[in-house]
């Protein structure tokens, strides 16, 4: 089966090569961070203002290295985990999920706070971030954990 996804916008960030996007997020990065809607889309953003962070997904349109089911996260002291035990951008379906602060609207314009993607990365859709049902209070850290 083949899946096809069609970008409703593109992500505006100051990153122009892979060695500056950071690992996760960075809510204090430097810069100016954006999402650009496509204009036929702009009615679904009603009420979505309400919200202080939103929920990013996009496609992964630049990979620098090939997939891996093994990786090392910066974040593992060189622990090697499987890639589905990972966020390594590099996966069989590069799609990218982040959660950011949603500065403001106007028109087809998100402001965000700092994500970790190029710039003019394809943008595949935006939910809101629910404090209620995107955090769960028995989630543990996994792997990252240290005894």
């Amino acid at each position: 089966m083949d899946i096809l996804f069609h970008p409703i916008g593109t992500i505006h960030t100051p990153y122009t090569t892979q060695a500056d996007v950071p690992h996760q997020p960075d809510p204090e990065a430097a810069g100016e961070f954006y999402i650009q809607l496509n204009p036929e889309l702009v009615d679904g953003l009603y009420r979505l203002d309400t919200f202080n962070y939103i929920q990013v997904f996009f496609f992964l349109d630049r990979p620098d290295k090939p997939v891996t089911l093994h990786v090392r996260p910066p974040s593992g002291g060189g622990m090697e985990v499987g890639l589905f035990a990972s966020r390594s951008p590099r996966r069989p379906n590069p799609v990218g999920l982040s959660t950011v602060r949603l500065n403001g609207i106007s028109g087809s314009r998100l402001d965000i706070s700092g994500i970790d993607v190029l710039d003019h990365t394809p943008l595949l859709d935006i939910k809101p971030h629910f404090k209620g049902l995107d955090v769960k209070d028995d989630a543990n850290d996994g792997w990252r954990k240290r005894s």
